[in-house]
Order: structure tokens, then sequence, then C-alpha cells
């Protein structure tokens, strides 16, 4: 293979059979049980990077996520926390950690957006009248969220502006010394948005201590709102809007 073979073909690592295709990454019946909740200020103000600013007085949503039918990464389950964040005047969700059960959408998250991803097992389902969603690490259960099951619709209108706002990850890449590569600020919009239903309904959420899966670090003082949904959406690539290298 010539030096133009390897500049045309290479898009992820392995170069002749990567682990994920190129997108665009479309998700089909999408499914959210999102707990916002009120955790600690301080902790949370130590978690944000700059020049990443916190909103609300210590908010914090729990996302547990199924995916049963996506673009390339397939069927999976993903959860993890969202800090409610402004960049300028510009308002949206940080990324802070996310714990995926498959590898293909663990390494385009990485790869591509700067998604903060290990694997873990995460589940979202029903039982009976509720609706549930776990992590497990390692063996070890880290988070179990739970929530009335479709006990209020919900407008479209009020959930469609969460779901298309921007969010923001912290993206880093190393470089072969071990020094950063990459370290920078990415913005990322979800689209084509195709809200099949929402509901809202009590919420209880209960984080547990792992020294590999640190939920508990932002512990839960009350929980504000539970809402479930489902949907079809584009997940677009970022781009870059702080550059930490330069």
């Amino acid at each position: 293979m010539n030096e133009d073979e390897v500049r045309q073909r290479a898009f992820a690592v392995p170069l002749t059979n990567p682990a994920y295709p190129p997108g665009p990454y479309r998700f089909h019946d999408r499914e959210y049980l999102t707990i916002t909740y009120r955790s600690d200020p301080e902790m949370v103000h130590k978690l944000v990077p700059e020049p990443l600013q916190p909103d609300g007085d210590g908010l914090v949503k729990f996302e547990f996520m199924r995916m049963p039918d996506s673009t390339g990464f397939g069927n999976y389950c993903e959860a993890g926390q969202v800090i409610p964040v402004h960049l300028g005047d510009q308002h949206g969700g940080y990324q802070y950690a996310m714990y995926v059960n498959d590898l293909a959408p663990i390494a385009g998250g990485r790869e591509l957006w700067g998604f903060p991803k290990k694997m873990g097992e995460p589940l979202l389902h029903v039982v009976k009248d509720a609706l549930i969603g776990t992590i497990d690490y390692n063996g070890i259960r880290v988070a179990i969220g739970t929530m009335g099951y479709k006990h209020k619709t919900l407008k479209t209108e009020e959930v469609q502006d969460s779901l298309a706002g921007p969010n923001f990850l912290l993206k880093i890449i190393p470089h072969v010394d071990g020094t950063p590569r990459i370290c920078e600020i990415v913005r990322y919009h979800q689209s084509g948005l195709n809200i099949k239903g929402a509901w809202s309904g009590p919420g209880a959420l209960e984080l547990f201590a792992h020294a590999l899966a640190p939920v508990g670090q932002l512990p839960v003082h009350e929980v504000v709102s539970a809402v479930h949904i489902l949907t079809d959406l584009t997940l677009d690539l970022g781009e870059v809007v702080h550059d930490y290298l330069e």
C-alpha cells in the first residue's frame, strides 16, 4: 500500500477495518430516561473545565439511553452525567461522564467528538409500572434511576429545545510521547428530530462510590424532574470552539 493509498483510506483505526463507519449517524427509536437533580455546587464547579461555566445551582442531569437502531453502532445502551453549562451567551450541556456497552460507539465517540466514554454495563428497560435505568461497572452496581412509567404526557415543544441545543465535550488525544496532541472544547448538535413521545413522572436516583466509575462524586441532594423521551435523531459532527494548545 503506497502513501497515497494510506492517505485516501485513512479514516479510523484499524486502517483496513475501522471500528466504525463514516457518518452521518442516524438513530431510530432512541430512548432517554433523564433525571435532573441538584448536587454539590462546589464539586460541579470543580469538574467543569473553563472556559465553560456551570448553569444553575449545582444542577446535573443523569441520562440513561437505549439505542436499538443506530447507523454503524448497532444496538446498545449508554448512560452518564451531563452538567448544564454556558459558553459566553450560549447555553447547553457538558458531557462529563459516559458508560457504554459497545466498542464501536466508544471508539467512534472518543475519536471523532471526544465523548468521555468508558466500557460499562448500562441498561434501560421497563419493569411492570416503572422505567428503570442502571449502570454496572466490573460487576458492581454504581447507579440506579427509576421513574413512574408514562404518568404525564409532555408536549413535543417541551422537550424539543433540550435535545436540539448545543452540547460540549472536552476532547483529549495524546501524542506518541504521552503529551497532549489534541486538547480542545468541541461543540456538537443533534438534528433531524422526530419526537415520538415524551412523558414525565415521579423519579428517584441513587449513586454509589466506585474508584473507576466515580458517578458518586456528584451526589444526589434533590431530584428536580424525571423525563422519558422516545425519538429519532441524527448525531451531527462537531466543531472546535476552544483550543487549549493554541
